[in-house]
């Protein structure tokens, strides 16, 4: 036997120990959303789809600056029926995301929110468009012709984040412990009461619990929004998009 496997394979078992151990020590994080509207009187409201994410602190290594090219990924949010599907997407810092048109007519995809700035122009059925999320933030996508059409990419710098479901139930898997700071996107809230969220929080073996984050219901930016060029929308007199 060659006198270096010994040495080599003391190393492999050392390096597989030390993940191992690593591994051991991730945590299941879980949560509980409780959206508040007093205009609900009593009513039972749908606490889903809140974002809510943990940012390493103190440790300057604890995530990559920059995701490398070959493990960028893929995500497709789809125009069909004039609706966006899926309605909210989470994906991390450099995906990029492909804007395919199913419908039998001409879509225009923008977004002109604090996350990812475009403009797609008009583009018919069966082509799509791409676009690379390179800066954290949120974007809200509509469509300059159809008003009713909307949805949102939330583009993270971290893996470790969760959605709520209809209880307002949320998981986040693999979770290292240390200190973390907590952030939360609803589409039903406002920045400022969303900002309100933020904290500190500390994730152990022992303390795996990010307890209850309430939320106001303050408002909708979806809702009302605007064309591409910051006016109301108007239906044409002869609607020049339809396609035989």
């Amino acid at each position: 036997m060659n006198r270096s496997q010994p040495r080599a394979w003391l190393l492999l078992v050392a390096t597989l120990a030390g993940q191992w151990s690593v591994r051991a020590q991730e945590v299941a994080v879980t949560g509980h959303v409780l959206l508040l509207d007093p205009a609900a009187r009593g009513k039972r409201i749908d606490q889903s789809n809140t974002v809510v994410w943990l940012t390493p602190l103190g440790v300057s290594d604890a995530l990559p600056a920059r995701v490398p090219a070959a493990s960028l990924r893929h995500f497709r949010l789809v125009q069909k029926n004039k609706r966006f599907t899926p309605h909210l997407l989470v994906v991390p810092v450099g995906s990029l995301v492909e804007f395919p048109n199913l419908d039998p007519l001409l879509h225009n995809v923008f977004s002109l929110f604090d996350g990812k700035r475009f403009d797609l122009g008009l583009y018919e059925a069966g082509t799509t468009r791409t676009v690379s999320f390179n800066t954290a933030g949120i974007s809200y996508i509509f469509c300059n012709i159809h008003p009713e059409m909307s949805a949102v990419v939330v583009v993270l710098k971290t893996p470790f984040y969760g959605i709520s479901n209809t209880l307002g139930e949320v998981s986040i898997g693999s979770v290292p412990p240390g200190r973390y700071e907590l952030n939360v996107w609803q589409e039903r809230c406002l920045p400022d009461s969303l900002k309100s969220a933020t904290r500190e929080v500390a994730i152990s073996g022992r303390s795996p619990s990010l307890g209850e984050i309430r939320l106001d219901e303050s408002g909708n930016l979806l809702k009302d929004h605007k064309n591409l060029y910051g006016r109301d929308y108007e239906r044409p007199s002869n609607p020049p998009y339809e396609l035989p």
